[in-house]
């Protein structure tokens, strides 16, 4: 295992039942909680908690694609074609940070 798809179809494997049930908004809702979760432990500078909730962000995302059967790997690669989606460079040559 080791690419998106791959890890997606894991997170349909392990939750889709239980995120059918849950539905498409609670799902969401803890995606959000998830975020807050990251951003505590980017303001706390703890690298590792940083870790696992990126990797639990993720997870989140992986459900609500898989409830709105969205191929991420496919969504993602039609975005982010190899350069930036806004100004179309590789880098990005945006003026925002």
């Amino acid at each position: 295992m080791g690419n998106i798809h791959e890890f997606q179809e894991l997170m349909k494997e392990l939750y889709l039942e239980k995120d059918l049930k849950r539905g498409k908004e609670k799902t969401a809702l803890k995606l959000m909680e998830e975020v807050g979760e990251l951003a505590e432990a980017v303001l706390l500078e703890d690298e590792e908690k940083v870790s696992e909730e990126m990797a639990d962000i993720i997870a989140w995302v992986f459900s609500i694609a898989n409830l709105y059967n969205i191929n991420l790997s496919d969504a993602f690669k039609e975005k982010y074609n190899q350069t930036c989606p806004k100004c179309n460079e590789n880098p990005c040559i945006c003026n925002s940070i």
